[in-house]
């Protein structure tokens, strides 16, 4: 089960300096803590992990930040089964669509790619006559720690 892939610093940032965004040093970090996740964050793990380098950081620009990536297309907005109550999780707008697992026990959350994942979809918008712009997958089970733990 594979994680979120990581990035080198820099792709968001060049995306929205393309787009004639001011680049603060704030916004950078904010930035680079998102490109670098190898999970997928909330919110409030974005602010602890930006806080830990830059402490000046404060929630609205974490919020407004995330804000404007979800406006210019480059991350997603996730509720990954509405685990841990209403939380929102945050991920670099993927390459490929994949499939969100959650597992119910112990909350951890993989991602699958699928050849039929991608048919699957090539086949909706060829019968339905449906152009998908966006496609989101959770399916939520056990881990293979947590039924091993049983």
């Amino acid at each position: 089960m594979p994680l979120p892939q990581t990035e080198a610093p820099g792709r968001l940032q060049s995306e929205l300096m393309s787009r004639g965004l001011r680049m603060t040093h704030q916004r950078r970090t904010i930035l680079t803590v998102v490109e670098t996740a190898k999970q997928h964050l909330d919110a409030a793990q974005i602010l602890r992990q930006a806080r830990r380098l830059d402490p000046g950081i404060d929630r609205v620009t974490v919020y407004r930040t995330l804000s404007l990536l979800k406006r210019h297309g480059l991350i997603d907005e996730l509720d990954l089964m509405h685990m841990q109550g209403e939380k929102h999780f945050y991920e670099r707008r993927p390459q490929r669509d994949h499939i969100h697992m959650a597992c119910l026990r112990c909350g951890k959350i993989a991602e699958f790619e699928s050849d039929l994942f991608d048919r699957l979809k090539g086949q909706i918008q060829r019968e339905c006559r449906f152009h998908i712009v966006v496609s989101r997958l959770e399916v939520g089970g056990y881990c293979a720690e947590c039924r091993a733990s049983n």
